[in-house]
């Protein structure tokens, strides 16, 4: 079975090249896992006008940008994955590393909104956030990367797929 070019596409763009069509069918569903958990807990920090929970979620994500994966990846590389028996998710690429500059950006500045009594401000830029990883969490269409592709040019370097 081939995967399908759209998925392929909006995960090559997110950095994730050179995957042959096995790993990428076994992957492409699981490759939402950390947006799909930032955009939960960004959720919970929006709803409840939680600066400490979107700063924690802002210096979690900020790891991402230093190493080659996010945190959560952990998650599923070494518990998640034994459950789905697949194979470990690959290294970022500079896409998603910057998609982890901007995410860490914008949850600082949400959580600040927040902090200092700004709550209209703080809903305004929250709930695009949440937006935004949503549509990453369901399409693996990502807006960050698309802009990192449309500024520096798409990579077409092959991903490390040894996994964290």
């Amino acid at each position: 079975m081939t995967v399908d070019p759209t998925v392929r596409r909006r995960l090559e763009a997110q950095g994730f090249c050179g995957l042959d069509d096995e790993a990428l069918e076994e992957l492409a569903p699981w490759m939402r896992w950390t947006y799909t958990i930032g955009m939960l807990v960004t959720l919970v920090g929006v709803a409840m006008a939680s600066p400490a929970v979107l700063w924690t979620l802002a210096a979690i994500t900020s790891v991402g940008i230093v190493l080659p994966f996010h945190p959560f990846d952990l998650l599923y590389n070494y518990g998640f994955r034994y459950v789905t028996g697949t194979r470990p998710m690959p290294h970022s690429g500079p896409q998603r590393h910057f998609v982890f500059i901007v995410a860490t950006v914008w949850l600082a500045a949400t959580g600040w909104a927040f902090h200092v009594g700004a709550d209209i401000a703080g809903f305004a830029l929250g709930v695009p956030l949440i937006l935004v990883a949503a549509l990453a969490s369901t399409t693996n269409f990502c807006i960050p990367s698309f802009i990192y592709n449309s500024v520096a040019g798409r990579r077409i370097k092959p991903a490390i797929t040894e996994g964290v």
